[in-house]
């Protein structure tokens, strides 16, 4: 992101006054309602004025003069002054619910814009961006964007403020209008240096709280890759280094605010002063009423919040365009996946045809390279490979995550990119390798919102092998497994993930070396269950690397280099094609070196 301006330019100034006016047009009503709140808080804060001049001329001075007064004098200058401080406290009320309202609503508003665009956008779009990077534009930047909308009414309204005060001055007195009226350009040119220094500092906070954002998702996110490697040491100074940036910007921002605040409050001041020195004067030679010098001086007191309300606003400017940015960023984003308007398919198993497939990242050359195979309804297609061949490429293709470069994947004839939206969902299944469990109950990570019987549940369950261990949990199906499901073990959350997808009943499931974690014995019951319980309804392809999970496929697809090198039943690829040959014999050897412990804590944990 290009360095902010070192000043509020005309350019961010208009940016500004469109976020500004994006708002409005959202939400005319509570704005107008703001606005007039605000004004009645000004009407009441020049009509307190008015009401100190006249109790001051017509009850306290001839009280003194007389050396008495009237109980009916005394109750109506203190029926009028509480008359106008509680106009001016609903107004003041009012000015603040309906600026947060509007606030909030629009932080909502587009927080759910950006969220929802989040889930529109393909995974592709995602892939080039950092998570941190995408919380922090759902939240601080949405924030930053309507930041001058709290400020916004009072703004406006006192500009009535403003205007009423200043001709109120001149009715009274124009010689100490005069005077007064030089505080004027010195407190607008002391509010013009303030947003010229406070400007790009303000904004470089901004950007640096998102950077902040970006290395602490990032840290806690790989926690475990920094612990066992040790590297606590120096993630803590990667983030110390942004977080000792952001924290000198925002001292920055505070010692710019600290020098000139002052000087802001104390200008008013030294114009109230100076009226009251020339007030002097002409209230001698009886020029001026003593009631009329009060007014005159309360409402000097009261001239500087209107320019120091419109300079709250433009102190939030160039932090609102740089945080509206980063939001349009998001919901200007194109490379969505159009949908069309066919489904996927009938009742019972799919058939599931992939024909000359090929797809690359943008940053590089194609993984895959003319990919053909098929799968009939109810068969269970391994797919073998080394890593880095484009094995989770080619079982993100089948459900539909991204869109090939070339050729076509089919779903009972049809193309997946002409089903209609949520139709391939409803129809097809992935069991990614990294297992994703939320915070949540066992019951709530297998549904995920579907309305299910329980019976549905504890079948999907039984088909994963993972009924024995929910059973045994303190609160079975109702236990909380806890963020990212911690408190289970690796395989017991593979088991959950592969139920969750089997509760949905998918006529495709694909399974990306779902089952790594778990007991080979256990792997192996999982998967002719699969076969056994739900092979006449679901296909089932499967990334394996298990000599024994291989051979319970009707078939097997070795891909190479992004390329088919070889298909058909195992017994026959092991006799034909050296490569997988040598593949499969040195998982096997690797696994038998380990001892076969993947996942023998699976059941031990719970002994």
């Amino acid at each position: 992101m290009p360095p902010p301006s070192r000043r509020v330019s005309p350019r961010m100034l208009r940016e500004g006054l469109g976020v500004i006016g994006v708002a409005i047009r959202a939400e005319p009503r509570v704005f107008a309602l703001a606005v007039l709140a605000s004004a009645l808080y000004a009407a009441m804060t020049v009509g307190t004025a008015q009401v100190l001049g006249w109790a001051t001329e017509d009850v306290v001075l001839p009280a003194f003069a007389e050396g008495r007064t009237t109980a009916g004098a005394l109750s109506g200058a203190a029926a009028a002054i509480l008359g106008v401080a509680l106009l001016k406290a609903l107004g003041v009320a009012g000015r603040r619910f309906f600026a947060g309202l509007m606030q909030y609503r629009m932080q909502a508003r587009y927080r759910r814009a950006v969220t929802r665009q989040y889930l529109r956008l393909p995974l592709a779009w995602h892939q080039k961006h950092p998570t941190g990077q995408l919380l922090s534009n759902a939240n601080a930047d949405v924030e930053a964007s309507w930041a001058p909308l709290a400020p916004l009414p009072m703004a406006v309204g006192v500009v009535a403020m403003l205007v009423i005060a200043a001709v109120s001055i001149v009715l009274v007195d124009p010689a100490l209008a005069a005077v007064g009226f030089l505080v004027f350009p010195a407190i607008a040119v002391l509010n013009l240096v303030y947003q010229r220094k406070l400007a790009p500092i303000a904004a470089r906070a901004q950007q640096l709280r998102a950077e902040v954002s970006e290395v602490a998702h990032e840290s806690f996110e790989g926690g475990l890759v920094v612990k066992t490697l040790g590297r606590e040491t120096s993630e803590t100074a990667r983030f110390a280094e942004r977080a000792d940036r952001l924290r000198d910007a925002n001292i920055a921002v505070g010692r710019v605010r600290g020098m000139l605040d002052p000087l802001l409050e104390a200008l008013p001041n030294l114009g109230v002063l100076a009226v009251l020195v020339v007030g002097s004067v002409r209230l001698e030679s009886g020029a001026l009423t003593a009631g009329g010098l009060v007014s005159v001086a309360y409402l000097f007191t009261l001239l500087a919040w209107p320019i120091r309300a419109l300079g709250w606003v433009l102190a939030d400017v160039p932090r609102s365009v740089v945080g509206w940015r980063r939001v349009r960023g998001v919901l200007d984003a194109g490379g969505s996946l159009p949908f069309g308007e066919r489904e996927a398919g009938g009742d019972g198993a799919a058939r599931l045809e992939v024909s000359e497939v090929r797809f690359g990242y943008a940053d590089g050359a194609d993984v895959l390279h003319a990919v053909s195979f098929a799968a009939e309804p109810g068969r269970t297609i391994a797919v073998v490979g080394p890593t880095g061949s484009g094995k989770s490429t080619l079982t993100s293709l089948l459900v539909r995550l991204v869109d090939p470069a070339g050729g076509n994947v089919l779903l009972d004839g049809v193309d997946v990119r002409d089903v209609r939206r949520g139709g391939l969902a409803a129809s097809a299944a992935l069991v990614p390798q990294q297992t994703f469990l939320f915070d949540d109950t066992v019951r709530g990570n297998v549904t995920l919102g579907l309305d299910v019987p329980d019976e549905r549940v504890w079948e999907a369950l039984r088909l994963a092998q993972a009924d024995g261990f929910v059973a045994a949990l303190p609160h079975g199906a109702d236990t909380q497994v806890g963020e990212r499901g911690m408190t289970l073990s690796g395989g017991q959350r593979q088991r959950l993930a592969l139920a969750r997808a089997l509760v949905r009943r998918p006529r495709l499931l694909v399974l990306d070396d779902a089952t790594s974690s778990v007991d080979p014995q256990v792997e192996a019951r999982i998967l002719a269950g699969l076969r056994d319980g739900a092979g006449a309804d679901t296909t089932v392809v499967v990334v394996a690397y298990r000599k024994a999970t291989i051979a319970l496929a009707d078939e097997v697809v070795y891909i190479e280099h992004g390329r088919v090198a070889g298909r058909g039943p195992h017994a026959d690829l092991v006799t034909r094609s050296p490569g997988y040959r040598r593949l499969v014999n040195a998982y096997e050897r690797a696994e038998r070196d380990t001892g076969d412990d993947v996942g023998l804590n699976d059941e031990e944990a719970l002994r």
